[in-house]
């Protein structure tokens, strides 16, 4: 902890916030502090909640278009300061430049949408059982949102819920993670300046994320958490919000499979696998975590993947050249490369050249890992168990060409606590329909299509949570349907 002036500040009714403490930002590829942040204690939480509940009426009661507008002023700043705000998420989360600007793009474009579906908030009148009463159901926004974001895409995950939020006339309380506030203050920022009200975003950083949870949990005027991080802090509050009843939506962890049939285009599903894989040095809850190959194509899907895994360029994200950069800290590093001993001591081999703790597995701080592929994975290996959380790529097999096998590795791919996404590679439409019914995840990409654009509602079930990000799915998760039942008298 570091106490001085700060270059990071939290952002709460209007007004830019400095704290008598710091923490530092550091930049995962070289070690470098990058920032010293505003590190809110609870009564700025407290305040912000306070400013968030003042403004509620005021913003709730703004017409649509209005607020509209104003939300198209922020996802056009986002947009224009893409090179800038994307070079800011480079330093302090590592990802190659030209994901991270592509993600303030992305951003934006959520916001965007949002911004468009502010005015498609419907209400609905029911035909009445009698003559002289009318039905009417109004759409209200559930309150005061307190979102809580993770590191892995921290533009993309505050626009994902700021977006609909605002949409719906919530006001709304935000803390990211302390690994990269950087990258939502600048988003904080374009949202001052295209004119939100005072109080209706407030951003608090802050390294005590249990401090900020007891006070919005504790304030009855908090009427909904939207959290995307670990499922065993969004298992500990979902506990939390019972004692007041507390609308949740939870994105937590993921185990997606991918499978692979006989008849895929395999230069395709290993180019396709490649992307969702090592994007982000396979620091995303969908980033495939089983790979199932028909037996029949296993070996020339593996080789062109590990041919692929080879090719990536691993270094500081700033680079020009670099195409995949550093976990998030040595942590990670550690269990990636846990789950590559415990594969290959129980009978796996590794596929790529690079070794891990080789060429690119040192590095500055340690936080570097090769993109590796392994073959002849099983069901019973660690990282079939676990969820990895970077750039480890396990090959399983299964075989047959009938409906039996077919429901027996969909049944492997079911075979986990989560349900995020799953990915599914085959040129045969009847299999689509059949798999795609079966698989329990909440999202499944079909020969390589985006699994998170901002109209379709993104969310999982079972241990990856509940509720839904994008699309009016997205916005109607931060509204109340309130029932009107009016008698005319005669």
């Amino acid at each position: 902890m570091k106490t001085g002036t700060t270059t990071g500040k939290a952002l709460v009714g209007g007004r830019w916030h400095t704290a008598a403490e710091t923490f530092a930002v550091t930049n995962p590829a070289t070690g470098e502090t990058v920032a010293e942040v505003a590190d809110c204690g609870p009564d700025v939480t407290a305040e912000a909640v306070d400013a968030a509940a003042s403004a509620l009426p005021g913003w709730r009661a703004m017409p649509a278009h209005e607020r509209a507008a104003i939300m198209r002023r922020a996802a056009a700043l986002l947009a224009e300061r893409a090179p800038e705000i994307g070079a800011t998420l480079t330093a302090e989360q590592g990802k190659p430049l030209g994901e991270a600007v592509g993600e303030v793009v992305a951003g934006a474009d959520h916001l965007l949408w949002s911004a468009e579906e502010t005015r498609r908030v419907y209400g609905e009148t029911i035909p009445s059982t009698s003559a002289d009463t009318r039905i009417m159901v109004l759409p209200e926004p559930v309150g005061v949102v307190a979102g809580i974001t993770p590191w892995n895409f921290p533009v993309s995950m505050v626009t994902r819920k700021l977006g609909p939020a605002l949409a719906a006339g919530c006001t709304v309380v935000l803390k990211p993670s302390e690994l990269t506030p950087m990258s939502a203050i600048a988003v904080a920022a374009c949202l001052a300046d295209a004119g939100f009200p005072p109080g209706v975003f407030n951003l608090v950083t802050t390294t005590r994320p249990q401090e900020f949870s007891e006070v919005v949990m504790a304030d009855p005027r908090v009427r909904k958490i939207s959290f995307t991080g670990s499922t065993a802090v969004g298992k500990n509050l979902i506990r939390q919000s019972a004692d007041d009843v507390k609308r949740l939506s939870v994105e937590l962890g993921g185990h997606a499979p991918v499978l692979v049939f006989p008849d895929a285009d395999v230069a395709a599903a290993a180019a396709g696998v490649a992307r969702a894989k090592f994007m982000n040095a396979g620091q995303a809850c969908t980033s495939p975590n089983r790979i199932y190959v028909h037996e029949s194509v296993a070996e020339e899907f593996t080789a062109e993947l590990a041919r692929l895994a080879d090719a990536i360029v691993v270094g500081d994200g700033s680079a020009a050249d670099v195409t995949m950069g550093p976990l998030i800290n040595e942590r990670a590093v550690a269990k990636v490369r846990r789950h590559v001993e415990d594969a290959l001591a129980l009978g796996a081999r590794q596929v790529t050249a690079r070794e891990p703790g080789g060429e690119a597995g040192g590095g500055p701080g340690g936080r570097f890992h090769p993109p590796t592929v392994l073959a002849g994975v099983t069901d019973d290996m660690l990282v079939c168990q676990e969820e990895t959380f970077g750039p480890l790529a396990p090959v399983l097999t299964f075989g047959g060409d009938t409906r039996d096998a077919e429901d027996d590795v969909v049944a492997r791919a079911n075979t986990t606590p989560y349900g995020l996404a799953a990915y599914v590679w085959t040129r045969d439409l009847a299999r689509v329909v059949r798999v795609s019914e079966a698989l329990r995840f909440g999202i499944l990409s079909i020969n390589g299509a985006p699994l998170a654009p901002p109209q379709g509602p993104f969310g999982g079930v079972k241990g990856s949570g509940y509720g839904r990000e994008g699309g009016h799915h997205g916005v109607e998760d931060f509204v109340e349907h309130k029932y009107v039942s009016v008698g005319l008298g005669r």
